[in-house]
């Protein structure tokens, strides 16, 4: 350990559900209280925030709590925070946090990501549908198009692999059917019942070569890691995680359909800011809002070689439990519910502790890699348990 490192501490997370009637602030409460305790530190000791993408008004579901209100709601003495949706997706706001903590600018923040957006649609007078009547910003690029969804998009980049590469669906089904089997070790997780081959083939397709099982599905939560200063582990009595290595990168929002996502560049780039290959990393937490952002980050961190994303997880062995890579052993965002990133960071934590239980990676696993976005936006950790 040095003190110029940044590390995860305390983790922790709310009750994860659909439609829940608990205010998505104490939602965020409940998280900073596990993790808090976790951590063996008093608020009092908490000097920062970091968040994303902040409380966002037209999209209260989606983002419900900002850090300012968690100031204030918990009284933090703040040196430094931040909150916003332009950086490189959602662990972005982790990596924000390291940097802080390296630069002196703060000892112990909380980093957290707060979705409501099953309740949300369940109470829209309560948190009502933005209605616009013309169409700016970043969906000027997509809308037009009919490319309501990150569905969409993400599609062409899969089917693009189909065309080229011959993926299959029956390969990329092993997405979704890793994570509902590890979701049904985990007592948190969202849907913890198996899915079938068969269910998953004859399901209603949403954007070819996608179908329903492909997406992960609206979820109210939140998750919480704090990110500590190396000179300040002695006031924390957990395991510290040390983030070995960061990478994000964000494409030209403004082009109708870039070459290659920003998993891409961002997987070669996390292995140019450490020592660590990725033989060495024990388990992968990788984005899967929708199945094939995962297939796309096994090739983007060179797992696999470009375009053997299919074949790498055909039949779905090497990435089950007790396969050479283990996959979101908490289920991802397809099993687990959708966390918008944070869920990963906090499997990777869990796992490197030996705390997993049911689902816990054999032996003894000491380097995880964890991912957020990979679309247009992509963020990578690298963690290791010193």
């Amino acid at each position: 350990m040095t003190n110029g490192d940044a590390y995860i501490t305390g983790i922790g997370q709310s009750q994860v559900g659909m439609k829940l009637t608990r205010h998505p602030l104490l939602l965020t409460l409940d998280a900073v209280r596990e993790a808090l305790a976790e951590a063996n530190l008093g608020i009092d000791q908490i000097d920062g925030v970091s968040t994303y993408p902040g409380r966002t008004p037209g999209l209260l579901g989606f983002s419900p709590v900002g850090a300012d209100e968690l100031v204030d709601a918990l009284g933090i003495k703040a040196t430094w925070y931040a909150g916003g949706a332009e950086i490189t997706s959602q662990l972005g706001a982790v990596v924000a946090a390291a940097a802080a903590v390296r630069c002196g600018l703060a000892r112990h923040v909380i980093c957290f990501r707060t979705v409501y957006e099953a309740a949300a649609l369940a109470r829209p007078d309560e948190y009502p549908v933005p209605r616009r009547d013309r169409v700016d910003g970043t969906s000027q690029w997509t809308a037009p198009f009919n490319a309501l969804s990150a569905a969409t998009w993400t599609a062409q980049y899969a089917m693009r692999h189909v065309k080229r590469y011959g993926l299959t669906r029956e390969q990329l089904a092993q997405i979704a059917l890793t994570g509902r089997a590890n979701a049904a070790l985990n007592p948190r997780a969202l849907v913890r019942e198996p899915l079938t081959m068969d269910e998953y083939l004859s399901a209603r397709m949403i954007s070819s070569p996608l179908c329903l099982y492909d997406c992960d599905r609206y979820t109210d939560a939140s998750t919480v890691l704090i990110v500590s200063a190396g000179d300040a582990l002695d006031e924390v009595s957990c395991t510290p995680i040390r983030i070995a290595a960061m990478a994000g990168s964000v494409d030209r929002l403004s082009w109708d359909q870039a070459e290659w996502m920003a998993c891409y560049p961002t997987g070669i780039d996390l292995w140019k800011h450490t020592d660590y290959k990725p033989s060495d990393v024990d388990t992968a937490q990788l984005y899967d809002g929708f199945s094939f952002q995962a297939v796309a980050w096994l090739e983007a961190l060179g797992f696999c070689d470009i375009g053997e994303g299919g074949r790498f997880i055909e039949g779905g062995k090497r990435i089950a439990l007790d396969g050479e890579l283990p996959l979101n052993t908490f289920g991802g965002q397809i099993g687990a519910g959708r966390l918008h990133g944070f869920g990963f960071a906090h499997e990777a934590v869990v796992q490197l502790r030996g705390k997993g239980e049911a689902r816990q990676v054999a032996g003894d696993p000491r380097v995880a890699v964890c991912t957020s976005g990979g679309g247009p936006l992509a963020t990578a950790l690298l963690l290791a348990r010193d």
